[in-house]
């Protein structure tokens, strides 16, 4: 089953076995949701024009039924590249004037991390239907203020958590439930670069506004930019949050700039059955790229490359029908093969399985975004959102959490403490679980 059958597999509530249990959000995606939206014109404003805000643009150029109606950024640059893609759009350098705009339905927001909470906000206040980068805030009484604003209003409200919507994502977390790697005893997570995370600065007094994530008066650095993505995976996967979380941060490498957030962190995650998640970033070194692991008692799911591999694999078959097997999956074991057989291998040596087919792998290098890894389906769902009104059931509680644990250890790695979310803090939440 490729990408596309899985995701149409989706759509029919079930066919492929797709528990809604753990993937209420995607609803969204059946033959029901799309006759709701159908030629219905979705009116978008999009407020943050810069590297992100065209990536999602360049997704909803492909969308016949989107018509971007008002493009907003403070740097000029970034709000003209927008313009060339929607010149009809009204331009705006104050994202206050187009919120006043009674043709915006619904607002992309694409800012900087501090300024996610006020904007967000403003627009559901305005009456908009709001898709909000990741993180949800800047702050942890921010992320909790957006999340019972957009309860009082009973508004929309998105995150951008597009692992979510990513169909690999989903096969692997219901193999998960239902039991194919056992009973899952630790997660890993990990993302490296080797890169200074600098943009360009035509002028020096622009140098805050476009690096804005290299200070800590606008971002959290590497867990809130990198982190957030990750921090699901735990949650997802046994249907639960985490209790604590201790981490250590540096700056190892990136020191000379003037810049004051981490370029190395760690974290741990341990939840209250024990098992604990980690989360590893460091931009001075690339070899590992990004990783996310799923271990458990009988095996392995990478959610990265959507592979399982088994802690007791079974016997192969000739060593001729292992290496074209490998060749056509573009995979090359490190095992010796001789002779006319290979026997059992070890669970370190198996080469393991896909769980779909034509998986386009990532990186993690680009800091911009990739292609199908979940966004554009993501934006799928808060477009028909927009048309219906309906707020999808846990995508919120889900990106809350992520972003309350990244700003919990971003905290805990600053004052060196083991740190537990306070109470106050905390939202109702209800463990993914196959019924």
């Amino acid at each position: 089953m490729n990408r596309k059958e899985f995701l149409s597999d989706c759509g029919k509530m079930g066919v492929a076995g797709v528990a809604l249990s753990l993937f209420p959000w995607l609803e969204s995606c059946s033959e029901k949701a799309k006759q709701e939206v159908q030629g219905e014109k979705v009116r978008i404003g999009i407020i943050g024009t810069g590297s992100r805000g065209l990536f999602h643009i360049k997704h909803l150029v492909q969308m016949p039924n989107v018509e971007v109606v008002a493009l907003c950024d403070n740097y000029r640059p970034h709000l003209e590249d927008a313009a060339q893609y929607y010149p009809k759009a009204k331009q705006y350098d104050d994202y206050r004037r187009l919120l006043e705009n009674k043709d915006v339905k619904g607002v992309i927001i694409a800012t900087p991390l501090y300024l996610h909470a006020p904007m967000t906000i403003a627009a559901m206040e305005a009456g908009k239907r709001v898709f909000c980068e990741k993180s949800m805030a800047f702050t942890m009484d921010e992320a909790l203020e957006v999340y019972n604003r957009r309860k009082e209003l009973n508004g929309v409200l998105f995150i951008g958590q597009q692992r979510l919507f990513d169909p690999k994502y989903i096969k692997a977390m219901q193999m998960i439930h239902e039991g194919a790697i056992g009973e899952v005893v630790g997660v890993r997570n990990y993302w490296y670069r080797n890169n200074d995370w600098r943009r360009e600065v035509p002028s020096p007094e622009l140098e805050r506004h476009i690096n804005w994530r290299l200070y800590s008066d606008y971002s959290r650095g590497l867990m809130t930019e990198l982190a957030c993505h990750q921090l699901q995976n735990g949650s997802w996967a046994m249907g639960q949050l985490p209790e604590r979380v201790m981490g250590a941060g540096s700056l190892v490498h990136w020191k000379a700039d003037g810049r004051d957030v981490y370029d190395t962190v760690s974290a741990i995650f341990t939840y209250p059955n024990g098992v604990n998640m980690t989360f590893e970033s460091i931009i001075s070194n690339k070899h590992f790229g990004m990783g996310e692991q799923i271990l458990g008692t009988k095996g392995t799911i990478d959610l990265v490359t959507a592979m399982h591999y088994t802690d007791e694999p079974a016997p192969k078959g000739s060593g001729m029908h292992q290496l074209i097997e490998q060749i056509e999956r573009g995979v090359m074991s490190n095992s010796v093969f001789a002779g006319t057989s290979w026997a059992a291998e070890s669970s370190s040596l198996a080469p393991g399985k896909p769980i779909m087919q034509n998986v386009k792998v990532v990186s993690g290098e680009s800091s911009v975004g990739a292609e199908a890894d979940g966004s554009k389906e993501l934006l799928e769902a808060f477009l028909h959102s927009v048309v219906t009104g309906k707020q999808p059931e846990k995508v919120l509680e889900e990106s809350y959490y992520a972003t309350q644990f990244a700003l919990l250890a971003d905290k805990a790695m600053h004052e060196n403490q083991i740190l537990y979310l306070d109470d106050k803090y905390k939202v109702p939440y209800v463990p993914m679980k196959m019924k």
